[in-house]
């Protein structure tokens, strides 16, 4: 994804550098785990997070190119974990882990009392 202003900290937080933001690096992590394992899920089930551990190593400016990858790390009953890492180039921006629950969109919505 090429980083928008809109994804900064300054557009955020008034006064802060233009640069991308570390809640939207670890948003694209969540996302790509997410992506990752889509097409293995039983049909009505989703997976959402519950676990962020990230680092953010390093400053992108806007236009910059940022890729993030996930890798399935261990998978427990109904917890899938990963290990996430975002780059520009070469350049490692940040790092870590994360999990994702699994979830059955039908129980949840009824336990929750939505549509």
């Amino acid at each position: 994804m090429v980083v928008p202003a809109e994804r900064t900290v300054g557009h955020f937080v008034p006064g802060m550098p233009m640069v991308y933001a570390t809640p939207m690096m670890i948003l694209e992590m969540e996302m790509t785990a997410g992506d990752a394992i889509r097409g293995a899920l039983q049909p009505g089930w989703v997976t959402v997070g519950t676990e962020v551990d990230i680092r953010h190593l390093a400053a992108s400016l806007v236009g910059a190119t940022v890729r993030t990858t996930a890798k399935v790390i261990a998978v427990e009953r109904r917890v899938i974990r990963f290990e996430v890492e975002a780059f520009e180039g070469a350049r490692k921006l940040g790092e870590g882990r994360h999990a994702r629950g699994l979830v059955n969109v039908e129980t949840f919505n009824k336990r929750l009392g939505a549509t």
